[in-house]
């Protein structure tokens, strides 16, 4: 991903990331001890267009929060967007949620981001709070979207640590290639498409980000079409 390139790396926005990533990667941990429905990666490709459906869906609810309507949340917008979802999010929370998915470092969260952001809201809060956010937004269907995502994560992550490696990246593409010669090299385009950061493991939020390009997202929303 390019927009990450020239990112902040101060030690405030290192700290606030790296506490985060404890939460969701404990988070996924305990999500991983319940398995996951995947078997294939096939079977998560299959899910691309009903997950990209659902996502979408999301716009007007992005839309609605985008207060001054310059197609990104801000910082208090995004304080504001808690209020109106009843989500018990601290302060402290909500601004390292907002440093982890402000990728590019411009203040502001695009459609794509504001997708990553709910996504891991729901992983941190899942239950009753979730479910209720989602009620609150009119999407009854997102947590079909997101325990996809998180299912499709672990089914990746085979050593359940909360990262996926290179080498669990190939052995999950060898379960649903049946050995086809190719598999090896679509493996690592998957792997380096999520690597961003280039340091030989994926986070479940590289992984989002990842997915939101492969549905479409990204791509969508750079051309304006969304």
């Amino acid at each position: 991903m390019g927009s990450v390139i020239g990112r902040d790396e101060s030690p405030t926005a290192l700290e606030a990331e790296t506490k985060l990533e404890a939460k969701i990667v404990e988070a996924m941990r305990q999500r991983a001890k319940k398995g996951s429905s995947i078997r294939s990666f096939n079977t998560v490709v299959l899910r691309f267009p009903k997950i990209d459906e659902n996502m979408r869906k999301c716009k007007t609810t992005f839309q609605e929060f985008d207060e001054d309507g310059n197609g990104i949340i801000d910082h208090k917008e995004l304080k504001h967007c808690f209020h109106k979802l009843e989500i018990n999010f601290t302060d402290e929370e909500i601004d390292d949620l907002f440093e982890a998915c402000d990728i590019n470092r411009d203040m502001g969260m695009e459609f794509k981001e504001f997708i990553v952001l709910l996504c891991l809201v729901y992983l941190l809060k899942d239950g009753p709070e979730a479910q209720h956010a989602q009620s609150r937004m009119d999407l009854p269907n997102l947590d079909f979207t997101f325990d996809t995502l998180v299912n499709a994560f672990v089914f990746l992550d085979k050593n359940k640590d909360g990262y996926v490696s290179k080498n669990e990246m190939v052995q999950a593409i060898n379960e649903t290639a049946c050995g086809e010669r190719s598999s090896g090299r679509i493996a690592m385009k998957r792997f380096e498409e999520m690597d961003w950061d280039k340091n030989g493991t994926v986070s479940f939020k590289e992984f989002l980000f990842a997915f939101t390009r492969w549905v479409g997202i990204e791509d969508e929303d750079e051309e304006g079409d969304v």
